[in-house]
This record gives C-alpha cells, structure tokens and sequence, in this order.
C-alpha cells in the first residue's frame, strides 16, 4: 500500500534588509489517505449544503416561511455556500413566483357592482442546485498535498525520512500540549526572568515525568503483547495496549493514606490503602518494586 509520493526542489533564500542567504529544500509530499479523507470531507460538505439549500425555499403550505426579497434569498445562498465551505462548487437557480388574488372592499358579501382589489404575494423558489464539477475536480486533485521545508541536506534526511518524522510530529506536539493543558505552564504568576525560568524547568520536569512512564508501559505491553483493563471508566471491559500517562495517574486515584495521632502528636497507626490487581500490575511494568509502596504503611507505637 502506498503511504506517499512526492517530490523536492531546492531554493536560495536571504533575510529581509540583509545580504545573509542560505539553501532550503522543498518537499511536496500527498498522501493517498488523506486525499481519500479530504474527498469524503467535501462529498458531505456539499450534500449538507444541498439539503440546507433546498431548506431556504420550501413549498407553499401553513405555516412556511417563504422569503419574498432576491437580495435576502442570495445573501441566505452566500450563508449556506460560506459556511460549509464550498463557495464556487455549488449554483444555484431560483424563480420568482407571483400570485394574485382578487377581494372584495370591506365587509359583507360581495356582489356584482362591489368594489374589488387584487393582492399580490410575490415568493422566491429554488429551482435547480447543480454541481460544478470542473472546479470540484480541480480542487480534488490538489486534496492529499502538502509541502514541508528543511534545511537539512539529503544525507541527513532523506525525502521518505522527512514523512515519516512528519507523521511523528504528534508526539512532540503532545508534549507542548501536556504542558500547557496538563501542568498549566501559562499564565506565570511570576514577574521576575529568573522565577519564569525556574518554574518553566520545574513543569517541564513534570511533563518528562509524564512522558517516561508512558514510553516505559507501553514498551513493556508492546514487548508482552499484553493489554490492560479498567483505564476507560466509560467501559470497564474495554482493552489498551497504548494507555496514556493520565489515564495511569488516574488508576491510582483512590490511594490513600491515613494517619492516626494521640494526644501527644505522636503517630500510632498509617493505614494505606491496598493495591489492587491492576495497579500492582502497573508497579511491575514501571519497574517499581510493591514493597516500596508497602513502607509508606508504618506502625508507631507510642509510649
């Protein structure tokens, strides 16, 4: 199966106000899967925008709402076309319909010397939503396309190298994103250069943290070909042999640990919660011994 194709090119660049140039490579890469994905993204943009489209003028009967201006019915079309993103894909053709209907002046029954009025009601109808197809198959066959930037030359990365770091990227931009998200490195109530600095070290030990007892379980399930239950609360029989650090955070959020003092301040029992079976499993696989979990579990007797 195809994962990619594409191609590079090679281009001279210089900083603005500056005579300072360097070489960069361009590569225009399209994946087959995305182009299948993007295709099915605009075949229901454009069936959505059809159904909203034909929603605008609906036939005559109680209770409809009709709109009776050209310039609201092309504004509402504009709407529909912007807002599923397929302006120029879509045209659309209406009618302006007119009815009259003839009554008499004032009340009672009408008669042959009775004055009379015409009213007239005047409804715009959409009659024909087609597709154009010419610009719909020029923007499929861009679908799947995208250009990447490197500085690096072919040896230290090759064009195939450069996709499969690119698809790779997520696991960077998880990092940023536990950062931010899970450790709330913004915003710094701190004012000084060396606070910010010290805290940003601080939170971004916390992410290595995070980060390491992901790689390291999920390395330990990939080499056992194992799975774990019980991380997605949503549906206890469900498996994972990729579980996220915050869902292993979160299995061992019942621990708890209790102390009991006397009088004197003086601790005379701790009693910690027992591990479960999961949970026990889970030591094993960080490679944390149970019994250092135990030690927390001290009795003191005092005199």
């Amino acid at each position: 199966m195809l994962a990619a194709e594409g191609y590079e090119c090679a281009r001279t660049c210089c900083a603005p106000d500056s005579e300072e140039e360097w070489r960069e490579r361009v590569l225009v890469v399209r994946s087959p899967m995305h182009a299948t994905q993007q295709a099915a993204g605009l075949e229901k943009r454009l069936s959505h925008a059809e159904t909203t489209l034909r929603a605008l003028t609906p036939p005559r009967g109680r209770g409809k709402r009709h709109i009776t201006d050209e310039a609201t019915l092309v504004e509402a079309i504009d709407r529909v076309l912007t807002a599923h993103r397929v302006e120029g894909l879509l045209s659309v053709v209406w009618e302006k319909q007119v009815e009259q209907t003839t009554q008499y002046v004032g009340r009672g029954r009408g008669s042959v010397s009775r004055e009379k009025r015409v009213i007239q009601k005047t409804r715009y109808h959409i009659t024909c939503i087609a597709r154009q197809e010419d610009p719909i198959a020029a923007r499929s066959h861009r679908f799947g396309w995208k250009a990447f930037v490197t500085n690096a030359g072919h040896t230290r990365l090759s064009l195939p190298d450069a996709v499969l770091c690119y698809r790779n990227e997520y696991r960077v931009e998880r990092i940023f994103h536990r950062l931010k998200s899970r450790v709330h490195i913004a915003p710094l109530f701190v004012k000084l250069n060396e606070q910010i600095e010290g805290l940003t070290y601080l939170l971004t030990l916390g992410v290595r943290v995070l980060t390491v007892t992901e790689f390291v379980l999920r390395r330990s399930l990939e080499t056992a070909q194992a799975s774990l239950p019980g991380l997605h609360p949503e549906n206890k029989q469900k498996m994972t042999d990729k579980p996220t650090a915050e869902r292993i955070l979160k299995a061992f959020s019942d621990i708890s640990l209790t102390i009991i003092k006397n009088a004197a301040g003086e601790e005379i029992l701790r009693r910690l919660t027992p591990l479960s079976g999961l949970q026990e499993d889970i030591l094993q696989r960080l490679g944390l011994e149970i019994p250092l979990y135990g030690q927390l579990e001290i009795q003191v007797i005092g005199t």
